[in-house]
């Protein structure tokens, strides 16, 4: 496991949003759930989770979506649909 997924996976715990957040992440994905936060930690630690953090932010390519995240405070900012990479 790579340190950026070890640092991220053992710090779930911390993982939140913001209302504006929560609204943002199931608009973009078109989300019809009641934990947003949940289904988010849900996808960040599958195993075919993507995680590359880049300055300030991580960002978890999964299931064509990428979800990102504050390196420090651990808010999920967004989350968005990605088009498949051919």
């Amino acid at each position: 496991m790579n340190d950026n997924r070890c640092e991220l996976i053992g710090n779930l715990d911390k993982l939140h949003t913001t209302e504006l957040g929560i609204g943002r992440i199931k608009k973009n994905l078109s989300l019809d759930v009641d934990d947003v936060v949940k289904w988010c930690s849900d996808k960040i630690q599958e195993s075919s989770a993507l995680i590359i953090r880049r300055g300030k932010n991580w960002y978890i390519d999964i299931d064509y979506c990428q979800i990102t995240v504050n390196a420090y405070s651990y808010t999920i900012i967004t989350a968005h649909k990605i088009k498949s990479r051919v």
